[in-house]
């Protein structure tokens, strides 16, 4: 049984969803994508934990916003206050990856554990990569490139990924999800989104599914724990469940 609220943040209302007892465990999904990434898996997380999968502002049933990507990072500060959340494990996907490994460097007591799935923001982003992300920062070209972009990451092959891809491709299409791509994308480029040179001490597990276009290996923070490839894309815990879980669940102590 699940249990949805609505939490105050610096971005407006954000949209969680509850489910599962025991240590919690916080799952942050990518651009354009919502909390229903995580289905494949919250079932069988919440057998062990407390589940909480947050909508980023601007995405699911979170109020229209247009962040930038340390917007969502700041965003995730409010959430964990408002839980009262002294200390958690968190799955980020993307950009949700980004958004934990901050909070891991700004709080460390308050990070158990770090399971971080096709992550960006690691490492100092190369120029050709700034340039990109400049140019799908433009709203108008991210409404084009978007929709186009969400299937090549995806590397769809099951249901849930088709959903995935069919919800994050409507939402590209439209004025507000373009201007909302855009932002975060924007934000690629800017030197706060690099955790390089910062200190995380949590346990951390990289899962890294290697047909991804957009996230290269190079891309990984491989000297924070070990890298479990998968034979996915973008969102490798919808692609492959069961070989997720297979590794995340021991991780974490289940």
């Amino acid at each position: 049984m699940s249990e949805s609220a609505m939490i105050s943040s610096r971005a407006g209302l954000v949209h969680v969803v509850e489910r599962g007892a025991g240590p919690p465990v916080v799952l942050l999904h990518a651009t354009l994508h919502d909390h229903h990434d995580f289905d494949p898996i919250a079932t069988q997380l919440a057998a062990h934990f407390r589940v909480i999968a947050v909508d980023w502002p601007g995405h699911g049933l979170s109020d229209p916003a247009q962040p930038s990507v340390t917007l969502l990072a700041d965003v995730l500060e409010d959430v964990v206050d408002a839980l009262g959340l002294s200390s958690a494990a968190y799955i980020g996907n993307s950009v949700g990856a980004f958004a934990a490994g901050r909070l891991a460097a700004r709080r460390p007591d308050a990070v158990t554990h770090l399971v971080l799935v096709n992550p960006g923001g690691f490492v100092t982003v190369p120029w050709f990569v700034r340039v990109a992300s400049r140019t799908v920062g433009i709203p108008a070209v991210a409404r084009q490139l978007m929709p186009r972009m969400v299937p090549a990451y995806m590397r769809s092959r099951t249901d849930s990924d088709r959903q995935i891809e069919a919800r994050a491709v409507a939402r590209a299409k439209t004025p507000e999800g373009a201007r909302v791509a855009a932002s975060i994308w924007r934000g690629f480029a800017a030197a706060d989104y690099d955790l390089s040179h910062s200190q995380i001490t949590a346990p951390a597990l990289v899962v890294w599914g290697r047909q991804d276009p957009i996230v290269r290996r190079e891309f990984l923070p491989q000297e924070l724990g070990p890298v479990t490839e998968l034979d996915t894309g973008h969102v490798a815990f919808s692609s492959d469940p069961d070989g997720f879980l297979a590794v995340a669940l021991p991780f974490l102590g289940a």
